[in-house]
């Protein structure tokens, strides 16, 4: 299989995908069909400095329906000596600065809710969906159905994830460990759909698998904002680990 530099990156992650009845059985395409559409979305940020924060207990409780999401965010004291900075993502730092929200010493959490009204606003269910790890690749979509009507402009967030039982390195939680980001926006501007192709918005993409983490236990979470930065829909896939 040609190396990604060979390919664009829609192209590479359609033949990773293409690659998967030729892979172990474990490594299986999963999606986030038949899952419940997530209520919340619950995001908690660790400085990489501080080595604890890890095995302490969260400050907020989740409710299962909510999507939890672990974001490791670089240093500024310790940088690439912290305890945690082999986790570290600096697309957290760009998140919390979405969100408004300084980076703290220790441990954040924030909560964004997605009730009726919001998900009522998006034009269709969203869609995430993974592929087998291939050369320390994993192929990630997130599709979202867009209707005959003009649609405003929406900035989707797709995320690779490890998911991680609790005791993993002493945490007394099940983490959901951020590990590779991808934001963009769909917008049609003034043009309407043209063809049945066209009532779909969709993107695919290769993302890496970082050193250490199990590519077995990767997962995909994605999201949708309007302008104002609403999430106005949430998906998670339910990948089952061997």
């Amino acid at each position: 299989m040609p190396t990604p530099r060979r390919l664009s990156a829609a192209a590479f992650a359609t033949a990773l995908i293409a690659g998967a009845p030729l892979l172990a059985h474990s490594q299986s395409l999963c999606s986030s069909d038949g899952q419940a559409q997530p209520v919340a979305l619950v995001e908690r940020f660790i400085n990489a400095d501080c080595g604890d924060c890890w095995t302490q207990p969260p400050a907020v409780e989740p409710a299962t329906s909510a999507v939890v999401l672990d974001w490791i965010v670089p240093g500024s004291r310790l940088g690439d000596d912290a305890p945690l900075a082999t986790a570290a993502l600096r697309e957290s730092q760009e998140r919390l600065e979405q969100l408004h929200r300084p980076v703290a010493q220790a441990t954040d959490t924030y909560v964004s809710d997605i009730g009726p009204a919001a998900a009522a606003a998006a034009p269709g269910r969203l869609r995430v969906m993974v592929g087998p790890a291939v050369n320390d690749y994993r192929a990630a979509g997130i599709s979202l159905p867009r209707g005959k009507a003009q649609q405003p402009a929406y900035r989707y967030t797709l995320l690779l994830t490890e998911t991680l039982p609790a005791g993993t390195e002493g945490s007394p939680v099940a983490r959901n460990l951020v590990r590779n980001v991808l934001q963009d926006t769909w917008s049609q501007g003034n043009q309407l759909p043209q063809s049945a192709r066209d009532l779909l918005w969709k993107e695919t993409r290769p993302m890496r698998i970082p050193d250490g983490a199990n590519p077995d236990r990767m997962n995909v979470v994605g999201w949708l904002e309007d302008a104002s930065g609403r999430i106005v829909a949430a998906a998670r896939s339910r990948c089952t680990a061997p």
